[in-house]
């Protein structure tokens, strides 16, 4: 079996949504189109909405009443997905998240040398994700 990836940038399909299970879709959505300035698409019932960037790739927010969101880093329910939010200025995008309804996580944790490209956050679904410092 052929594992190596093709080089021709055509695959099976290209990546329409991302879909986050969430107590509250419509909440969510909007704590993320806060974040990254994407709008909402297509919202109309309380059980699913979709927010669309520039380039078409989405995220959907699906509700799920008996959502348990990740204890990471704890380890007894895995993160098992995060987001990866490039921006300009990680302390600049702190605030903004927070503002939004973002915790904070304090990692990595910069006391011990962490890292400092990066800060891991949970959105109001309890789901992780990281602003990373965006490339020169």
């Amino acid at each position: 079996m052929n594992t190596t990836a093709p080089t021709t940038g055509v695959g099976v399909g290209r990546l329409d949504l991302v879909v986050l299970d969430c107590p509250d879709p419509r909440g969510l959505a909007a704590f993320y189109s806060t974040l990254l300035g994407w709008a909402v698409t297509r919202g109309d019932s309380s059980e699913w909405i979709e927010l669309r960037g520039p380039g078409g790739t989405g995220l959907a927010f699906q509700l799920a009443p008996n959502h348990v969101p990740p204890s990471w880093p704890d380890g007894a329910v895995p993160q098992q997905l995060h987001l990866d939010i490039d921006v300009a200025s990680i302390d600049a995008a702190e605030a903004a998240v927070l503002a939004a309804g973002a915790t904070a996580t304090g990692l990595p944790d910069q006391t011990a040398g962490g890292p400092d490209s990066f800060r891991v956050y949970l959105d109001p679904a309890g789901h992780p994700f990281c602003l990373c410092q965006a490339a020169g």
